[in-house]
């Protein structure tokens, strides 16, 4: 049967610290994300791949192909024994009523991280400008760079590698000319937070050499968020994880689909909170409700985090890349300087004493990293995927 599917899929490659207002749960229609330009390039593309994606990834191209031309699944099913058929049926009609701009841009959004896997990022839109990484797509265009976690496979979760790209990539949008700045995902999740196997690299100095460089990496990273000098703001796709989450407290705009959710698993690690929100967060929803989420690890729906101040609003799934990419880029069109000079008015207040909290918040961790507690917390967690 896999080799069957194989041989009719394969010809498929040629057929609250700041926020900007307007907080309300957004339920309407809008206009397009990705272009029709885009989607032609992504198609042109796919013909460049030079891995097999598998066929699970084969039959989601196909599915989002046919919603994005076609509309929604309008076809009669096809027989039990037509497997073939059968499954790429089942796969488009899996994604009822996503509008064929949305199917769109995930298609787009798919096959730009297919092709980043196998190398790094490459071609710019001829309209824009893009910066090669390894972990990250990195695009500027209508006003707006995008950086886009980009390890789907790995539910985008931050290696070492991913931290210092970010910060890089923070540092090239804060200089260049773009109105503002988006951080998001690639596939479907927002981030899953640190990879874990960032503990099992130890340096030759061992725990206490990783847990010094770590600590280091971590207060550069929040500091960039902290000096961020545009307006910043997540485009949180999927579930979000630890700092992912985190740091949304020092962006000036959080917006999330449906499907999202926040954790900060903490305890359950023997880790302690970072990325200075065990300041915003108290800040932002108060102390009783921080506490739940910091020290008891609440998992948040987006429409709680929305409740609770963390989220600007919420767009339903299935126009959510629509929707979003029509305000931002009416977001991209106001006056470049005036709003950079409010963000900074808005951080100046705060900004002392954000990077003393991202200091504390390092060093404890820091203790926390060379704990028993959490040395083991790590442990029962790669025994438990082992099982898997």
């Amino acid at each position: 049967m896999a080799s069957a599917i194989t041989k009719v899929i394969s010809p498929w490659r040629f057929v609250r610290i700041a926020r900007i207002p307007a907080v309300q749960l957004h339920m309407t229609g809008a206009l397009m994300g990705a272009s029709v330009e885009d989607f032609n390039r992504a198609k042109d593309k796919l013909g460049t791949l030079k891995k097999d994606p598998g066929n699970e990834v084969k039959l989601k191209i196909y599915a989002l192909f046919k919603q994005a031309t076609q509309g929604p699944c309008n076809t009669p099913k096809p027989g039990m024994l037509d497997f073939v058929n059968k499954a790429k049926w089942d796969a488009w009609k899996s994604l009822g009523s996503v509008s064929q701009e949305d199917a769109r841009q995930k298609y787009v959004d798919l096959i730009s991280s297919l092709v980043s896997a196998e190398g790094p990022a490459v071609a710019a839109s001829p309209t824009g400008s893009a910066k090669a990484f390894e972990t990250l797509l990195f695009t500027t265009e209508d006003g707006i760079t995008t950086i886009k976690f980009n390890r789907p496979e790995k539910k985008n979760a931050i290696t070492v590698k991913m931290y210092d790209e970010l910060i890089e990539a923070l540092d090239l949008a804060a200089k260049d000319k773009s109105v503002i700045t988006v951080l998001t995902g690639s596939g479907d999740y927002y981030c899953s937070g640190n990879d874990l196997n960032n503990f099992t690299n130890l340096p030759e100095g061992g725990p206490e050499k990783m847990s010094k460089d770590a600590g280091e990496l971590l207060k550069r990273f929040v500091s960039a968020f902290i000096e961020f000098p545009k307006p910043l703001i997540a485009v949180v796709n999927g579930p979000a994880v630890g700092i992912s989450v985190t740091v949304l407290g020092l962006f000036d705009a959080v917006y999330a689909t449906g499907r999202a959710t926040f954790h900060t698993p903490f305890s359950h690690l023997g880790q302690s909170p970072e990325g200075c929100s065990s300041y915003t967060f108290p800040r932002i929803m108060g102390p009783a409700k921080a506490s739940e989420v910091l020290l008891f690890n609440k998992k948040l729906t987006a429409a709680q985090a929305y409740e609770l101040g963390l989220v600007t609003e919420v767009f339903p799934d299935n126009s959510f890349q629509s929707e979003i990419w029509t305000k931002l880029k009416a977001y991209a069109k106001l006056p470049p300087n005036s709003l950079a000079l409010s963000k900074q008015l808005i951080r100046a207040v705060e900004k002392e004493k954000l990077h003393a909290v991202n200091v504390v918040e390092v060093e404890r961790l820091q203790e926390r990293w060379l704990s028993d507690e959490c040395m083991q917390a790590i442990v029962s967690f790669f025994q438990a995927k082992s099982k898997l």
